[in-house]
């Protein structure tokens, strides 16, 4: 078999994490268009259980998924995740601290969620991981091999984690728009997801975000930055949301 199961009873249970308010760090500004979006793209593919949760504590974060994980997956094909907050290179902010990235992953590895053993657990994370931004190369000009980016994974089978931004980059948002990396996935997805599989429109939407999405700003150390979002896959089949 070279795809997923999907012909379950449902298609899957959906987290939203949208974290907008925070105690020592600046307001999120255009995340709630982020969550907005995403439900309504999630609620497009067939997820009938969502559950999407404002500003919570990093506690409250991990409480949260722990509480996701043990529901019923048995008529579940599959679990998605989505985090809207602020971030560094190895961690999640919660409104009130960080959290590591392992901790939201572990509640769903096989040991700790056997119902959802051989089902893809996905994660959408939209956060910066670190303070550099990226200035883009000429495209043209430039014969520079492209920089290799060694990324921390989680060693767990049918995870897939699609970070916004490669590691110590920072993550670009728009206070009206949202982030590139949500716009990006929602225009891709709405238009894909009954055609092509999960890796393939994760791929497009890094093409998206990478050519079609430029910063402005009056700052000149943050005026035409360019992203590239960064994927962890240890899927070991095709995920088609439709079969």
């Amino acid at each position: 078999m070279t795809t997923y199961k999907m012909d379950y009873a449902n298609r899957g249970t959906a987290v939203i994490i949208n974290n907008k308010n925070f105690s020592k760090l600046k307001a999120r500004d255009g995340t709630d268009v982020d969550a907005a979006n995403m439900e309504m793209l999630l609620t497009t593919i067939g997820f009938k259980s969502i559950r999407r949760k404002n500003d919570l504590t990093a506690k409250q974060i991990k409480d949260e998924l722990n509480e996701a994980s043990r529901q019923d997956h048995s008529s579940n094909g599959c679990f998605v995740c989505v985090i809207l907050t602020h971030g560094e290179k190895d961690f999640i902010y919660g409104t009130d601290g960080p959290l590591a990235i392992k901790d939201v992953i572990l509640p769903f590895t096989d040991e700790k969620c056997p119902a959802l053993v051989g089902k893809p657990k996905i994660f959408f994370i939209q956060a910066c991981r670190g303070g550099e931004y990226d200035e883009g190369v000429d495209a043209v000009d430039s014969k520079k091999e492209p920089e290799v980016v060694e990324t921390i994974i989680p060693f767990h089978i049918d995870f897939f984690i699609a970070y916004s931004v490669t590691p110590g980059y920072a993550s670009w948002r728009n206070g009206k728009m949202g982030s590139w990396f949500i716009q990006a996935i929602v225009e891709v997805f709405s238009k894909k997801w009954k055609s092509l599989d999960l890796m393939t429109m994760m791929t497009r939407v890094n093409k998206k975000v990478a050519y079609d999405f430029e910063s402005y700003s009056k700052d000149p150390d943050r005026d035409r930055k360019k992203q590239i979002p960064c994927i962890a896959s240890m899927l070991t089949r095709d995920v088609f949301f439709e079969l």
